[in-house]
């Protein structure tokens, strides 16, 4: 007879198996459009009926709650040159511009159901696609990490409201070159930990939590400005004077740009949101009304509110960020009432941070690796990678000792914007708003409206280039190389030149030299949307095989 094991042993063979489980990911259901296919999943294919989900209220709410934490958007106009008044009429206009676009690129996910990657496909190419989703995909990750850090400020204000020194007076071991303390790795950690949970949902299953976002929102900024104006009694004073004397109109353009930097994400975005609409028109009109309002409301009372708080407490650098703001009253009013408002405050922004990395990274790059790596991801494992890679890159050191990586963040914008404006200007002035769903999951030579050239779009890319082109001198200067004084201008309008250039040279270009899509479309004359109607073909090239679904 064998020898018995001993106790390690039965542990060591009870273990091994849920072990091998947990790591071995779950086989992903096939795509009901393409079964086995490469090009295909549950979160490629077209959003069936049953998770659209999503109605025009549903929208406001979430555009709302997303919009009203700019609270020191202000700032940013402020330090610009501009004056509070100024400052106000071009954030307004910023974020009208931004709902336009966002208005103009929710349209095809909205009729089609697709999200950004396959709405890249229908555009740039099967293989051309890549590119403009793994470019997302790398921001992604970036700003995700340093939303995470943004939030933590907000749990650190928690903390210490809860447990006053026992959390600020947390021994630091980690050197100061790293950027970030013993306490603040703590607080790091809790709000990533805040975030796991989230990594399992697809955005369909988000519409209550993005109803409390932007409710707990409004009661935090309105809150926070009544105690700014009671405790100041108004003193807002001359509020803020402008700095600018010469060439105004300039410095409003370079102010509207950054203040659309503000939303760039979020317009490249809107494919992933918008596929979950019931209707047509539900993810359209909700954001051109309630993203302009709420991000100047917003916006205002953080002006106002700093200030106040400046003028009356004799500051000389100005409160703007909300967590620095909420500290100082702390440090003014050490009180059991004062703390338990200002841990609710504190609460909300924290929410309103987390809904925000949500919607502008997590979601985006859930969405990324489904088309990058479609048999082993799905949205919510995507999630999930991102909420590890976030901490991996260390977000603390990135703000902490590349100042210029930073710029280079602030200013990618206008990479992203020559893709949303070919985007639009292929769907609305050039296909009549025709997209051949069956044929974006065919990789072959045989696909005759998404293969162009070897899988690349090339009118798509040369309209690409030619739109980051013009202010891209300007934006390497940002980072502190020596560029004329014209180039710089043009890189201080970079979103707004790359946009309209990108747009223009597109359509210009396919006039001229149409893509193969283009001319088939041209040739049988479609009405508008007519595709919309029609059952498709999905077709796998590299089976060779046909398959008839009928329309979702």
């Amino acid at each position: 007879m064998g020898k018995a094991p001993g106790a390690a042993g039965l542990v060591g063979r009870l273990l091994r198996a849920p072990l091998r489980q947990f790591i071995r990911l779950p086989r992903i259901p096939e795509s009901p459009i393409l079964p086995a296919s490469l090009w295909s999943n549950e979160d490629l294919d077209p959003t069936p009926p049953e998770k659209r989900t999503w109605t025009w209220v549903n929208y406001v709410t979430f555009y709302w709650g997303l919009s009203f934490g700019n609270w020191t958007l202000g700032s940013t106009m402020v330090g610009l040159g501009l004056n509070w008044w100024e400052s106000i009429l071009v954030i307004f206009a910023s974020q009208f511009i931004s709902s336009i676009a966002m208005f103009f690129n929710s349209r095809c996910a909205s009729v089609y159901h697709l999200g950004y990657p396959v709405v890249a496909r229908s555009v740039f190419g099967m293989w051309g696609s890549f590119y403009v989703v793994a470019a997302r995909a790398m921001l992604a990750v970036i700003w995700y990490g340093i939303q995470l850090y943004s939030g933590a400020s907000f749990v650190g204000v928690m903390l210490r409201c809860i447990f006053g020194d026992l959390y600020t007076g947390i021994p630091n071991h980690i050197p100061e070159s790293v950027g970030i303390t013993s306490a603040g790795m703590l607080s790091f950690f809790l709000f990533w930990l805040v975030h796991f949970p989230f990594c399992a949902f697809r955005p369909y299953q988000l519409r209550g939590f993005f109803w409390f976002k932007g409710i707990v929102m409004c009661v935090s900024c309105f809150g926070l400005f009544i105690f700014c104006m009671a405790n100041t009694k108004a003193n807002v004073g001359a509020v803020y004077t402008g700095t600018v004397t010469a060439d105004k109109a300039w410095f409003i353009m370079q102010s509207i740009n950054a203040g659309m930097g503000n939303t760039a994400s979020l317009i490249t975005n809107q494919p992933d949101i918008a596929r979950w609409s019931k209707t047509k028109t539900g993810a359209m009109w909700s954001q051109v009304i309630s993203n302009p309002i709420a991000v100047t409301l917003s916006a205002s009372l953080g002006i106002l509110s700093t200030a106040a708080i400046n003028n009356t407490w004799g500051l000389e650098v100005p409160l703007w960020n909300p967590w620095d703001l909420l500290s100082a009253i702390l440090d003014r009013y050490w009180t059991s009432g004062a703390r338990a408002g200002i841990f609710f405050c504190a609460f909300c922004w924290m929410i309103s941070i987390l809904g925000t990395n949500i919607a502008a990274n997590m979601i985006p790059f859930g969405s990324d690796v489904t088309l990058l790596m479609p048999k082993i991801f799905t949205i919510p494992r995507g999630q999930y990678l991102v909420e590890f890679l976030a901490f991996a890159i260390c977000p603390w050191k990135i703000l902490a000792s590349a100042s210029v990586f930073t710029t280079f963040l602030a200013g990618y914008g206008l990479f992203m914007a020559s893709v949303v404006a070919i985007m639009i200007a292929d769907y609305w002035v050039l296909t009549k708003g025709n997209v051949y769903v069956g044929w974006l999951y065919d990789p072959s030579k045989n696909n005759k409206h998404y293969y162009y050239h070897g899988g690349w779009n090339i009118q798509g890319y040369i309209a690409y280039l030619a739109g980051i082109a013009l202010p891209f001198a300007g934006f390497v200067g940002t980072l502190g190389a020596s560029v004329s004084e014209a180039a710089y201008h043009l890189g201080q309008l970079g979103w707004l030149i790359s946009f309209i250039t990108s747009f223009v040279v597109y359509c210009a270009l396919c006039l001229v030299w149409p893509t193969r899509n283009q001319r088939l479309i041209k040739d049988s004359a479609p009405q508008w949307e007519e595709a919309e109607k029609d059952d498709f073909l999905a077709t796998e090239g590299d089976l060779g095989s046909t398959i008839y679904t009928r329309k979702l």
